[in-house]
């Protein structure tokens, strides 16, 4: 299931055994902001849980992602957004967003806004709006509407903020819990305190996840 705006229900892909998936998560982030810390922990919870996630260290870095990459994100389960402070400081990361967005196999998107407002990741405003306009000079005017309609259509996602955590742990225990439930077609929690987002306010089960898990899907 995904948790989504206010414009769609919750849903789970209908034809998901079709699609030939190579990982359980696709995660995006800016490493120099989460890379060693939150990510890090991230990441080992996801290995505790069996969860099989894309890694990205042997993939060299240039102006634009390549279709090793590309790849690899139709080829995921999930996608996991990592949304920091100076994620839209690199392009790299905005053309991640850009394929992530496009859910071309229908894959699920999960939002984490970890230490910035979703407010300014969908106008572009505050620090956030600061980094991405530095990122934007040069740029094409094409390729900058790209990128704010990704961001605008990623922060109405409902996520996990980390200002609304007591400790860290509780909150990556806590995600990893909600992937590995999705992973299983099991009922998520209905706990969505801790979610936020432009659209958290009115979330709502589709019918159409009852039908999901009668038919086994």
């Amino acid at each position: 299931m995904a948790f989504s705006s206010s414009s769609s229900s919750l849903s789970i892909p209908l034809s998901s055994s079709s699609q030939n998936w190579e990982y359980d998560v696709f995660p995006s982030f800016h490493g120099k902001d989460v890379r060693k810390t939150f990510l890090s922990h991230q990441l080992k919870e996801f290995g505790r849980k069996a969860i099989n996630f894309f890694v990205d260290n042997e993939i060299k870095r240039g102006e634009f992602i390549g279709p090793e990459l590309k790849r690899a994100i139709k080829g995921s389960k999930i996608a996991v957004v990592l949304l920091s402070k100076n994620y839209a400081s690199s392009s790299w990361c905005l053309d991640e967003l850009v394929e992530i967005m496009k859910k071309e196999s229908g894959q699920t998107v999960i939002t984490i806004f970890y230490e910035v407002d979703p407010t300014d990741v969908k106008k572009q405003k505050g620090d956030f709006g600061k980094v991405f306009k530095k990122t934007c000079k040069g740029k094409g005017k094409e390729k900058v509407q790209t990128w704010k309609k990704a961001l605008e259509g990623v922060a109405t996602i409902a996520g996990y903020h980390s200002s609304n955590w007591v400790d860290e742990s509780t909150m990556i225990e806590n995600i990893a819990a909600e992937i590995s439930n999705k992973l299983n077609h099991l009922t998520p929690s209905r706990d969505f305190d801790h979610l936020i987002g432009m659209g958290a306010q009115s979330l709502f089960v589709s019918p159409y996840f009852h039908i999901a898990l009668l038919l086994d899907l």
